[in-house]
């Protein structure tokens, strides 16, 4: 017994000297800051000023300003709650389609699971001791294919329904203000990216300079005072000892987990029995079952062993697991009867029924499962 707690601890104290780890306080402090600083929400003001004029230029304008959101905050509940309360109202006041309106921000906002620095691959590589930065270049071309899903699915629906996105009024902004607006999340994501993908910056290196360079932008043009900079700091230190606190507790279940050999045995019964398509349209209804109880972090905990199990019966490696368990449970916060980014959206939006919101999700499944599949056939493209 105290054999087994020794080496449970050692497994808690190898994560707590992960280099990687860094990257969590890092990640939620960017993410404050960009949204105390207004950076992280005027990709959506800038994108609608942009498109205007267009019909459904609204609802594209929301699915990029949560693609904006997301690529600062990691976080595809947190980009939920804070983008319907910009993106949905100007929608609703410009007579869009309640469906089309809750919905292409409901989905939008899955894509801070995919898009660097998002929170969940960050989980995963610290979990199965997968480098960061390798989950942050894969889930990269995932994520653009599932944006551009999102962006067809506006156009088709719009061309096929123009009531249900009217052509709406010049706004006061103008284009030079709009790219104004637009530009300092794109510097920050290229920088990151860039700089990881270059192999001159590592994840915590990356994500320093961008957090050092959004205190810059805020100072320069004056949008962090005393009273917004201790609020983000503040949340940034709640956020970090809640995660922390999960991560440890989930290193502890995994390892007890792997104790009884259950991840294994179980990934090995069914590698010579069923096809690897089979398996993982079960691992995606055990996510879609996780997601009437458990928010995405849960979701990923609980799969992971399994999932890691299932790939390397199958001769995959960790990073097209993780990245194949993240689109599933970005999948399961949008899938009806009760995904968890439509119930969101209409607790903070009153006036917008989860009836309609989910009505209107529908149609952005078929590009998601898609992209799911596109992913399950061709690991390629992790």
């Amino acid at each position: 017994m105290s054999l087994m707690l020794e080496q449970a601890w050692d497994r808690v104290a190898a994560l707590l000297a992960a280099p990687d780890l860094l990257a969590v306080p890092l990640v939620l402090l960017l993410g404050n800051l960009a949204f105390y600083a207004g950076f992280a929400t005027r990709v959506h003001d800038g994108a609608a000023v942009l498109l205007q004029g267009r019909r459904g230029g609204l609802a594209v304008a929301a699915i990029l300003g949560c693609g904006g959101f997301a690529a600062t905050c990691g976080s595809s509940v947190a980009c939920a709650v804070t983008m319907s309360r910009i993106a949905v109202p100007p929608m609703l006041r410009a007579g869009y389609d309640p469906r089309l309106a809750g919905a292409s921000v409901a989905v939008g906002s899955t894509l801070g699971a995919l898009l660097p620095p998002s929170m969940l691959l960050i989980l995963w590589g610290l979990l199965t001791d997968t480098p960061v930065a390798a989950m942050f270049l894969a889930g990269l071309l995932p994520a653009a294919l599932s944006l551009a899903g999102m962006i067809a699915v506006v156009l088709w629906w719009v061309r096929h329904d123009p009531d249900a996105a009217p052509l709406s009024r010049s706004m006061p902004l103008s284009r030079n203000d709009a790219l104004r607006a637009l530009w300092p999340v794109p510097v920050l994501f290229g920088i990151l990216v860039g700089g990881i993908w270059s192999g001159r910056l590592t994840p915590t290196a990356a994500l320093s300079a961008c957090t050092i360079l959004t205190l810059a932008f805020a100072a320069v043009q004056g949008r962090l005072t005393p009273d917004t900079l201790w609020p983000a700091l503040r949340d940034c230190l709640q956020q970090t000892a809640t995660i922390l606190l999960t991560l440890i507790a989930a290193r502890l279940f995994l390892f007890f987990l792997d104790m009884t050999g259950a991840p294994d045995l179980l990934a090995q019964g069914l590698a010579q029995g069923l096809p690897r398509l089979v398996v993982i349209l079960l691992l995606g209804l055990a996510c879609v079952l996780l997601g009437l109880l458990a928010k995405p972090m849960a979701m990923l905990v609980l799969t992971l062993p399994f999932a890691l199990a299932i790939a390397r019966a199958y001769g995959l490696d960790a990073v097209w697991a993780g990245i194949l368990m993240v689109k599933m449970i970005e999948i399961a916060l949008i899938l009806p009867p009760l995904g968890l980014n439509a119930l969101v959206i209409a607790a903070v939006v009153r006036d917008l029924p989860l009836r309609s919101v989910l009505a209107g999700l529908g149609r952005f499944l078929f590009p998601d499962l898609l992209v799911l599949a596109a992913l399950v056939l061709f690991p390629t493209l992790v």
